[in-house]
């Protein structure tokens, strides 16, 4: 499998934009960060001419696969008649009343243009709301990119001494922000409960990835998600689920559907507009009302525009109509699951799949179970994996760097099948 055109586009796309690419983690595929000419279904296809069977999915949005024909005839028609209104339609009231119908809760919904931003409009409403500054978020949960919460997703936990203290995770954030957000472990109740004892007077929320999608998709703990909502009760502070990951993905309520734990507020992105770049506050109304009394503002010119929301219409649509898109989805997925598991066992190689049907992470380890971000930081081979994506990418197979693999109602069995076998070859040719 050959790459030159592509690393001769990134060679200039060098000289154009830092690190010739727009997302900072693009910059650690291999050979280069890959030129793509086209993507459908399952399939995508580099400007080499090669062919990939993709799980990066767009890091999860494209739950149907690229490109699927009944969004994209739906956004066609709708951007005949403007794109960018900055101003309400009549879709947009119909996909408020169909997250009616999915969410498990009664909720007042917004609307934005990427996870990133919604999560600062939860932020700031929690602290209008319970008039307290600081928010707690969790080792190895990422909310986003703006500096108020860029801290401990990826922390060095080599030094005790910095335990549980706020890293940047990027140069030139505002040292002001540290601030205002404390650190805990995750899947730990009684950790929790002796900082929320000592500074909960202070805390307006605490934000959480109910499945910890960021890090080795890392389910709670039995009881876990119960226990902090009673204890955000208990100390009057708001508890915002982070869905952007695994809202329309893992369920068709998210992950507050299967666990049946009812937070205050809960963000959305991703699945919900099938690969359209959307975001959604949805909370409860006597907080949500915080921006309609005018003591919250919120804006931006490119809220639910045309492109956006009719690609989440025609989504939502799909999935209220289909049934058993969730059960086939992670059927699928739990299929691939047992053939990787099973050609590593042929192979003698270590390897811990945690995770779902419908999106699921592959460690190279010989632990039993990653229970949180310094688990998986202490037990995971990660330069083995990569050296295992770059097997997969050869054999045709496209994986995400951080070893979260995602599936869609596209990949077939034929996919399924090639993808074990290409994992089989992989194994048997790690070093």
């Amino acid at each position: 499998m050959e790459f030159d055109k592509s690393k001769r586009l990134y060679s200039k796309a060098k000289e154009l934009v830092p690190g010739g690419v727009s997302s900072s983690i693009r910059q650690t595929e291999w050979p280069v960060p890959l030129f793509f000419d086209k993507a459908h279904g399952s399939k995508m296809w580099d400007v080499d001419g090669n062919e990939f069977v993709d799980y990066v999915m767009g890091m999860g949005p494209n739950i149907f696969g690229h490109a699927p024909e009944f969004v994209t005839k739906s956004v066609y028609q709708d951007m005949q008649n403007g794109y960018c209104l900055t101003g309400q339609t009549e879709k947009e009231n119909e996909i408020s009343e169909f997250i009616q119908k999915t969410l498990p809760f009664k909720r007042k919904v917004r609307y934005a243009s990427s996870g990133t931003e919604i999560v600062q409009v939860a932020l700031r409403l929690a602290r209008s709301y319970t008039n307290k500054n600081k928010f707690l978020k969790f080792e190895g949960h990422y909310h986003g990119w703006m500096d108020s919460v860029l801290y401990n997703s990826h922390p060095d936990i080599t030094n005790e001494e910095n335990i549980y203290k706020p890293v940047a995770e990027s140069g030139g954030i505002s040292k002001g922000t540290s601030d205002e957000v404390i650190i805990a472990p995750w899947n730990d109740i009684n950790a929790l409960e002796n900082i929320l004892k000592n500074s909960h007077q202070e805390i307006s929320s605490i934000i959480t990835e109910p499945i910890l999608w960021n890090t080795n998709v890392i389910l709670p703990e039995d009881g876990y998600l119960e226990k902090l909502r009673l204890l955000c009760d208990k100390y009057n502070i708001l508890l915002i689920f982070d869905e952007v990951g695994t809202g329309f993905r893992v369920a068709l309520g998210g992950a507050q559907e299967i666990y049946g734990v009812e937070p205050d507020l809960s963000t959305y992105a991703k699945s919900m507009a099938a690969g359209f770049p959307i975001a959604m506050l949805a909370g409860k109304p006597e907080i949500m009302d915080f921006m309609a009394n005018g003591k919250v503002v919120h804006g931006g010119s490119f809220n639910s525009n045309v492109m956006s929301v009719s690609a989440t219409h025609a989504t939502l649509k799909h999935l209220l109509t289909d049934k058993n898109f969730y059960k086939n989805l992670n059927q699928n997925g739990e299929k691939l699951i047992e053939g990787l598991k099973s050609v590593a066992l042929k192979n003698n190689v270590q390897i811990l799949i945690q995770g779902l049907g419908s999106v699921f992470y592959l460690s190279f380890t010989s632990a039993d179970s990653i229970k949180n971000y310094r688990d998986h930081s202490n037990n995971v081979n990660f330069e083995k994996y990569k050296e295992f994506a770059k097997l997969m990418l050869i054999n045709g197979i496209r994986l995400s760097q951080n070893g979260r693999w995602h599936m869609s109602s596209a990949h077939s069995d034929e996919d399924i099948k090639k993808t074990i076998h290409a994992a089989d070859k992989s194994f048997s040719e790690l070093t």
